[in-house]
């Protein structure tokens, strides 16, 4: 497959140094595709196949791509987590790819406009044999229930790449449903490992009584940080490690606890160097990640800001990811860590997801689940949270937008669109 698919790419013009976008939803096209044009020596953009035409039309411009190759048609669910495509190839007046990454990714805009991110092949290598170093990764002749997007960092690397050259069995489930993840497990008798993030978990969680399962081995979730009424929920239902594992698109996998016995904390990735200055975590990094100029702070001296706010034992090396370090706003002169008003909100029961944010005043926005009204969740947090923590506003929702790499969105414009 991959090699049909390099003569196609070939026959549009694409060469050794060339630039090509893939605009393609999980699927065997878009795994061959992205092979086929590594295997020409081009760099590879991905593009996550939700993006709009305008978002699409928007990077190939600014990337100067000279092969587009996109979705056809697509057979099944939109539910569907792997596709049926057909796609198209279609050669552009671009032009040869500005500098030597292996590939391009936009990082996930969960709190603003994307970026783009470059990786090398040296760099997408290194990542890999950092997998092989972790202790808890799944290991040959094992499965990998695969729920990430393979266009963004977890997928790509924690799944395709790292299974490709470990052995891994990569295992789609049919649909993205708590009991079709399950029949995934149960198809097969080698031990598995599902990877997702914690959106995932909830639709684990929302199976009411799941079959046992010898074969699943643990859950590793990347991503956003775990609830603890979400992990304990887990556990109790399944009784397998949950592992959580911090990364970045910029550099991948950075530090796991893929056994669950650090929670909230993780160890650092074998080769990965974080120390806390000034209650951000910084990574160290020889080069910026960034393509085009490097915003000083994002990147400068050989550190990458994560603009993650965080501590470092200096005792064990640990890491405790606090959240965004923007997440501190002064109240009446009082100062309020909004990242500790939403953890007590997300540990609340009926509570599934909240993002808190300071918009003039502290705002949150909730999902609710079960039975909970808004009146029975604003009078357990009063319980909780001093009273000039506590948002002044709340809106209460079905559902929180999420990036598509299942992140919540934390943009105010989207959050205000989405409650009108």
């Amino acid at each position: 497959m991959v090699g049909e698919k390099q003569e196609t790419l070939v026959a549009a013009g694409l060469r050794p140094g060339g630039c090509a976008a893939l605009n393609l939803p999980p699927s065997l096209a878009y795994v061959a595709n992205l092979l086929a044009v590594w295997r020409i020596g081009a760099q590879a953009v991905l593009l996550d196949h939700r993006l709009t035409s305008y978002e699409v039309d928007a990077a190939l411009e600014r990337l100067g791509v000279q092969v587009l190759v996109a979705t056809g048609s697509t057979k099944g669910s939109p539910l569907n987590v792997f596709h049926d495509v057909t796609e198209t190839v279609t050669a552009r007046k671009g032009r040869p790819a500005a500098t030597s990454h292996a590939v391009l990714q936009l990082s996930s805009g969960s709190t603003g406009p994307s970026k783009v991110i470059g990786r090398t092949a040296a760099d997408l290598v290194a990542e890999v044999e950092r997998y092989t170093r972790i202790d808890g990764v799944p290991l040959s002749g094992e499965r990998i229930i695969l729920l990430p997007s393979m266009v963004h960092v977890l997928g790509l690397v924690g799944g395709l790449l790292y299974g490709l050259h470990a052995g891994v069995e990569l295992v789609p489930p049919r649909r993205l449903t708590g009991d079709s993840i399950l029949e995934a497990v149960a198809a097969g008798s080698a031990p598995a490992t599902v990877l997702g993030v914690p959106f995932h978990i909830g639709l684990l969680n929302s199976v009411a009584d799941p079959p046992k399962l010898p074969q699943l081995k643990r859950m590793t979730t990347g991503g956003e940080l775990v609830p603890t009424a979400v992990s304990s929920a887990f556990d109790q239902k399944y009784g397998v490690p949950l592992g959580n594992m911090w990364g970045m698109t910029e550099l991948g996998v950075i530090a796991t606890d893929l056994f669950g016995e650090h929670r909230p904390a993780v160890a650092p990735a074998p080769g990965i160097e974080v120390r806390e200055v000034a209650g951000e975590l910084l990574i160290r990094r020889a080069e910026s990640p960034y393509v085009g100029l490097s915003d000083p702070a994002r990147w400068a001296d050989g550190w990458l800001h994560t603009k993650d706010a965080g501590r470092v034992d200096p005792d064990t090396g640990l890491v405790t990811v606090l959240g965004r370090l923007d997440s501190q706003v002064s109240v009446g002169g009082l100062k309020v860590d909004l990242t500790e008003v939403e953890h007590t909100l997300t540990e609340l029961p009926g509570v599934a997801a909240a993002v808190v944010l300071y918009d003039k005043e502290i705002t949150a926005f909730v999902q609710l689940t079960g039975d909970a009204t808004g009146e029975s969740v604003e009078a357990s947090l009063a319980e909780r949270v001093a009273g000039y923590k506590r948002p002044r506003t709340m809106h209460f929702l079905t559902a929180l937008p999420r990036t598509t790499t299942g992140k919540l969105v934390r943009d105010r414009t989207v959050l205000r669109d989405t409650v009108q």
